[in-house]
């Protein structure tokens, strides 16, 4: 997998070069190359506000002057911006041997294997994708127990995810908060949970640049992508 650091970029600009890339490939039928011709993007947008398919406008609270773009992928709205490493995977899911689940779970364990060499403990929930940590204690290895009617209760939200998949070939990906302005997260329901909380690595006392959240994240997600 080729690993394309494309620095800072606006969100429309990326979003048009991966389905390009996408369907590209896709015009090869079952034809694809090998695994030579995934690729691994990674991207610090400018400020923007992303819905996702089943988006709904409810959950943007206020926007004020970060743009609401509209995008194919699942999940709600999130906000990407300065100071946050995204990583977009573009795989052939087909080629790699695995389904649409397990290409989440290996995200996610990424992320989670990111935060555990910062000595953060990652925590999964079934029913809301993405990558969790523990307000209380974010370094602790207690199992984490859900509440049933409010199961991010006391949980901050690190990494969000939202992928596409067209023909086997994925797209969109994970976001990981490094060191940003928080603000505009309090401007929507991150990815749909009215009052979640979202933190970044410096918010937990983590003290590492953009490149090198950026370096790890990409080690981590070909390691666990192969």
């Amino acid at each position: 997998m080729r690993t394309v650091n494309l620095g800072r970029r606006p969100y429309r600009e990326v979003e048009e070069a991966m389905r390009r890339f996408t369907h590209a490939r896709g015009d090869h039928g079952d034809d694809r190359g090998d695994a030579d011709d995934d690729e691994l993007w990674l991207v610090e947008h400018e400020p923007v506000f992303t819905q996702g398919l089943a988006g709904r406008e409810a959950h943007v609270l206020a926007a004020g002057d970060i743009p609401v773009v509209r995008t194919d992928r699942g999940g709600q709205v999130t906000y990407h911006g300065p100071g946050q490493v995204v990583a977009y995977p573009l795989l052939d899911l087909k080629r790699r041997g695995y389904f649409v689940r397990e290409y989440v779970f290996r995200l996610e364990q990424a992320v989670i294997d990111v935060l555990a060499g910062f000595g953060l403990t990652g925590h999964r929930v079934r029913t809301a994708p993405g990558v969790y940590v523990r307000l209380a204690d974010p370094a602790g290895h207690a199992v984490l127990e859900l509440n049933a009617g409010e199961p991010l209760r006391g949980l901050g939200k690190i990494a969000a995810l939202g992928i596409k998949v067209s023909r086997h070939c994925t797209y969109h990906g994970v976001a990981l908060n490094v060191a940003m302005d928080l603000e505009p997260f309090t401007r929507i329901d991150p990815c749909g949970y009215k009052g979640l909380v979202t933190v970044d690595l410096a918010t937990l006392g983590v003290r590492c640049t953009w490149d090198e959240a950026a370096a790890r994240l990409a080690e981590a997600l070909v390691r666990r992508l192969a």
